[in-house]
């Protein structure tokens, strides 16, 4: 998604952990992408949710995606030097549910359980846990 993304050499990649392989997970990152792309209020970056309309994977509570940074691989996927002198930011697609939504005080709700790891990927976890 270089392309979509890049600005002066430096670009922004997504990641999505998901539970399986699926066309749907590809499909939801070419919707972030898209938004992303689309630049001015819609362009994402750390601590932004992104609505995907429908749950993450079927039966799931999670409906929104938090762009997080990578926590559970660290910081030597965040940022990825190029060797033209570029750089590629990766940041964590985050699945939560409308409770954990940042305008309802869900970064409080994430603070508090301060386990952010790929265990947070559980699809069928119960609204707001």
């Amino acid at each position: 998604m270089w392309e979509a993304t890049r600005h002066h050499g430096h670009a922004l990649e997504f990641v999505l952990a998901a539970p399986e392989a699926s066309d749907r997970h590809v499909q939801t990152l070419a919707m972030v992408y898209f938004y992303h792309a689309s630049g001015g209020s819609f362009a994402l970056d750390h601590g932004h949710t992104v609505p995907v309309g429908r749950p993450w994977v079927p039966g799931s509570a999670c409906d929104h995606l938090l762009v997080s940074l990578p926590y559970p691989w660290g910081p030597s996927l965040e940022d990825c030097p190029l060797p033209d002198g570029g750089h590629i930011r990766a940041l964590w697609l985050l699945p939560i549910t409308k409770a954990e939504w940042p305008g309802n005080h869900g970064h409080q709700i994430l603070r508090k359980r301060r386990n952010v790891t790929l265990r947070r990927c559980r699809p069928h976890r119960e609204k707001g846990r």
